[in-house]
C-alpha cells in the first residue's frame, strides 16, 4: 500500500519534481528513524503515509492563497490527503492520525507522540539542506525540536560534525 500511496503522490504533483523529491526524501528519513527507533508497526505505517503526504496541501495552497506557507498547507493538506487515501480503506484511527499529522506538521507545539516527533525531525533534516540553513539555525532547531536518538545522530552527522 505504501508504494501505491507514493505513486499517488507523484501523480498528484505531476511535473513538480522538487516537491516530489522532497516528499520522497522526508519519507525515507522518517521511515529510517522510525525503524531504528523501533516504533510499533502501526506507528511506522502512520509515519510512512504522513511523510509521503505531509506537504500534499502545498499545491492547492499556492493556487488558492498564492502562498506555500505552512499554515495554508495545514489547512488544505488533510482534505487532499483524505481524497487520495479514501480508496485504501484505512482503519478510521489510522486515517484520522495521518490527517492530524498532515494538518499540524508546522505546529511544533502540538507534538504529542513519537509519530509526530519523527515526522518533524525528518522534515527538518531535509529542509535544512534544501533551505541551505546556517549552523546557528541548525543548532537552534536541534536544541528546540529534536528528541529521538537517531534524529539527533543524523542532524549532528549530516550538518554539525564538520562545521
Amino acid at each position: 500500500m505504501i508504494a501505491e500511496i507514493l505513486k499517488d503522490m507523484i501523480e498528484y504533483f505531476e511535473n513538480d519534481v522538487r516537491r516530489i523529491n522532497h516528499a520522497i526524501k522526508v519519507y525515507t528519513i522518517a521511515k529510517n528513524i522510525g525503524e531504528n527507533e523501533k516504533v510499533s508497526d502501526e506507528n511506522l505505517f502512520i509515519i510512512e503515509i504522513a511523510a509521503i503526504l505531509h506537504d500534499i496541501g502545498i499545491k492547492i495552497s499556492e493556487e488558492k492563497y498564492n502562498s506555500s506557507s505552512g499554515k495554508y498547507q495545514e489547512i488544505e493538506g488533510p482534505g487532499v490527503a483524505k481524497e487520495i487515501l479514501k480508496k485504501y480503506n484505512l482503519k478510521h484511527k489510522i486515517l484520522e492520525r495521518v490527517l492530524f499529522l498532515i494538518g499540524n506538521h508546522h505546529s511544533y507545539s502540538k507534538i504529542d507522540n513519537i509519530d509526530f516527533q519523527i515526522l518533524i525531525e525528518a522534515d527538518f533534516i531535509i529542509n535544512i539542506y534544501e533551505d541551505k540553513l546556517l549552523k546557528d539555525s541548525i543548532v537552534s532547531i536541534k536544541e528546540k525540536y529534536f528528541k529521538t536518538k537517531i534524529g539527533n545522530s543524523y542532524i549532528e552527522t549530516m550538518y554539525l560534525n564538520n562545521i
